[in-house]
C-alpha cells in the first residue's frame, strides 16, 4: 500500500527533491519524469519507476492507478502526497499529479548498436536541456535510433530535459561521450557524418545520404568547429530566405532528419 507523506522533511521528499540538481542525480543514478504521459510513456517502454509520487486526484485516473500499482509490485515505493510537496520536488508552480524516480541508463558508446537504426543524431556542445529534450522527441517522431551527447552538452536527464522530450527519453538511445572517442568509434564501422555549416555549397535537399546516418548538430552560437566539419563525409546547407543566418539548433535537427528519412524513399 502506497504510504501518505505529509511533511517536507521527509527523506523520500529530501530525496526527489536534490534529484533536480545534476550532482545527485549522478550520486543517486535516477532523474526525475512528471506527468501522466510521460510515466505511461516509459511504462510503454518497459520501464517503471523506483519511486513513485501522486496526490489523490493523480492516483485516480485508472492509468496512474495501475502504474502505481505496477511500481510497488515490482518492489518501488509508491508515496501520496500533497500539491504543495509535489511543487517542490518538480520545481514547478503548478506541478503534474503524477511524478517519478527513474535508474538512469548505461550512456557508453559500446551500447548504441548502429544496425538497428538507419538514422542516428549527434549533438556537439548543446548547452540547452530543452534543446536536447526536444531532438530526442524529433528522434522518436522520425524513428531514429538514439542521441549521441559530444564533448560538453547539457545533462539529458535534467528536469528540463525530460520534460521537453515528452517521454522519448525512454524510447531513444542516448550516449554521451568525447569527440575523439566518437571519431574512433564511429570510424569503427560503417557509418555516414553529416554536418550543417553556413560555408557548405550543397543544398540538404540535393544531398544523397546513406545507412546508418549520423547527423551532427552544432553548438547553438558557435555551431560545429572547423576540425568537426572537416571530419564530416558530408556537409549541407539549410538555405534562409529571410534575414536570420540559421535555425536554432533543435529545429535544424528536426528539418535534418525528416529530410533525411524522405529521401530513402
Amino acid at each position: 500500500m502506497p504510504r501518505r507523506v505529509t511533511a517536507f522533511s521527509n527523506n523520500t521528499v529530501k530525496r526527489l527533491r536534490s534529484l533536480r540538481d545534476k550532482k545527485a542525480r549522478r550520486s543517486e543514478g535516477l532523474f526525475l519524469a512528471e506527468g501522466l504521459r510521460i510515466i505511461a510513456e516509459a511504462r510503454d517502454s518497459k520501464r517503471l519507476p523506483e519511486i513513485i509520487a501522486f496526490s489523490a486526484a493523480g492516483a485516480k485516473h485508472p492509468l496512474a492507478a495501475g502504474i502505481i500499482a505496477a511500481t510497488e509490485a515490482a518492489g518501488g515505493e509508491a508515496i501520496e502526497t500533497s500539491a504543495d510537496i509535489l511543487s517542490k520536488m518538480s520545481g514547478k508552480d503548478n506541478p503534474q499529479m503524477l511524478l517519478g524516480a527513474y535508474r538512469q541508463p548505461e550512456t557508453s558508446l559500446e551500447r548504441i548498436d548502429r544496425t538497428a537504426a538507419p538514422l542516428w543524431i549527434a549533438a556537439q556542445a548543446l548547452r540547452d536541456p530543452g534543446n536536447i529534450g526536444t531532438i530526442l522527441r524529433t528522434g522518436d517522431a522520425v524513428g531514429a535510433g538514439g542521441l549521441i551527447l559530444i564533448d560538453d552538452c547539457a545533462d539529458p536527464f535534467s528536469v528540463e530535459a525530460v520534460r521537453a522530450s515528452m517521454g522519448a527519453v525512454f524510447t531513444q538511445a542516448i550516449a554521451t561521450a568525447s569527440w575523439r572517442d566518437f571519431q574512433a568509434w564511429l570510424r569503427s564501422d560503417a557509418g555516414q557524418l553529416v554536418g550543417t555549416s553556413l560555408k557548405a555549397t550543397e543544398d540538404y535537399l540535393d544531398a544523397t545520404y546513406h545507412q546508418p546516418c549520423f547527423l551532427l548538430i552544432g553548438n547553438e552560437q558557435q555551431g560545429l568547429p572547423e576540425p568537426y566539419e572537416a571530419e564530416c563525409d558530408l556537409l549541407v546547407k539549410i538555405p534562409m530566405a529571410g534575414r536570420a543566418d540559421s535555425l536554432n539548433a533543435a529545429v535544424a535537427a528536426a528539418v535534418m532528419a525528416f529530410s533525411v528519412k524522405a529521401s530513402w524513399r
